[in-house]
């Protein structure tokens, strides 16, 4: 049996233990990194050099998506942004990974790979937050009968894996 001394020291010690960590988490942050006077964002309609069309704004809309999902910043016009992201498609790229064993030559599995190069610029001052970084993602996608619809369903896939790049590339600018 415990004697009443040995319940009280574990009492005490379990109080103590409960107010540490209480204690510890009340210096952990909730708030972003990013000044307050930084934190309005425009995103443009990404310039496409890739070949493909309409990856450009499928690439800005889930970028645009991403930033809104984040909560950081809030979307604005070019001219009322304190900070404007510069976005170029730089290509697009499919590899054949597995052939049809039916049709000698023919393709039935791709891998699709998308490029796109973000610039940060603070727009009050044009100064150049973040230059030219290249954002990569890749996905699979199957053929089948219709190569074309496959590659514009991994479009979107591709696009919410750079919209989500993109913005790690943000927030990783003022990270501490």
């Amino acid at each position: 049996m415990i004697s009443v001394v040995t319940r009280k020291h574990f009492v005490r010690v379990g109080l103590s233990a409960c107010c540490a960590v209480v204690l510890s988490g009340c210096m952990y942050r909730f708030t972003s990194s990013v000044p307050e006077n930084l934190r309005t964002i425009a995103v443009p309609v990404f310039e496409n050099n890739s070949g493909f069309p309409e990856i450009d704004a499928i690439a800005t809309q889930y970028t645009l998506r991403e930033i809104q999902r984040e909560g950081t910043f809030q979307i604005r016009s070019v001219d009322s942004a304190a900070l404007k992201v510069l976005g170029r498609v730089l290509k697009s790229d499919l590899y054949p990974i597995a052939y049809d064993r039916n049709y000698e030559g023919r393709a039935n599995e791709y891998r699709y790979t998308l490029t796109v190069e973000v610039t940060l610029v603070e727009r009050s001052t044009g100064k150049v937050l973040i230059n030219a970084v290249p954002i990569s993602a890749n996905t699979t996608f199957l053929a089948r009968d219709d190569m074309l619809t496959g590659a514009q369903d991994a479009y979107y896939r591709l696009s919410k894996e750079v919209g989500r790049s993109i913005v790690d590339l943000l927030l990783g600018y003022w990270a501490e």
